[in-house]
């Protein structure tokens, strides 16, 4: 018999309860980025967001090339210090997206086309198409678009030279 109160450890989060830890998560991790960017003397607006199941924040200013780094490494490695930094706030593991300067969003547009090619190059050969090798985030992307064509595909490989490989239906 129940007394009609709910067991708050069991109960799945309402879709409220996760945009909050999303927001929050948001908060926590526009205050590191805030203090980094004040250490390192650089000049960033931080721009907050919910995507899809997903924190999003993004640093925008005039020089933060230095925060990208070259092919989007210290930004992958900026990202996994905010993902930590947001983890010691709340004990939970998060996914929460990080982009500097709209680094990600461009290279989001240019894997897309680099899914569509090969899309296209597997429907008309109907062979598979190994890829160069990618970050998580851009093999996702590629994924997504593989998946939207209708085809299949996989990540092979082993970090850093992790690939996808986009397969026939």
């Amino acid at each position: 018999m129940t007394d009609g109160l709910e067991n708050t450890e069991t109960a799945k989060p309402t879709a409220v309860d996760r945009l909050k830890a999303l927001e929050a998560e948001s908060d926590i991790a526009a205050d590191y980025l805030e203090e980094l960017l004040d250490i390192a003397d650089l000049d960033g607006d931080i721009d907050m967001d919910i995507d899809g199941d997903r924190a999003a924040v993004s640093i925008v200013g005039a020089d933060l090339k230095n925060l990208v780094g070259e092919n989007g490494k210290v930004l992958e490695a900026l990202q996994e210090l905010t993902r930590l930094a947001v983890y010691r706030e709340t004990g939970e593991r998060s996914r929460l997206m990080l982009d500097v300067s709209n680094y990600r969003a461009n290279r989001k547009a240019e894997l897309e086309e680099v899914g569509r090619k090969a899309v296209d190059e597997v429907k008309a050969s109907g062979t598979s198409v190994r890829l160069d090798p990618m970050t998580p985030f851009e093999r996702k992307v590629v994924h997504d678009v593989v998946a939207a064509a209708g085809l299949t595909s996989e990540s092979e490989g082993e970090e850093p030279r992790r690939r996808v490989v986009v397969q026939p239906a």
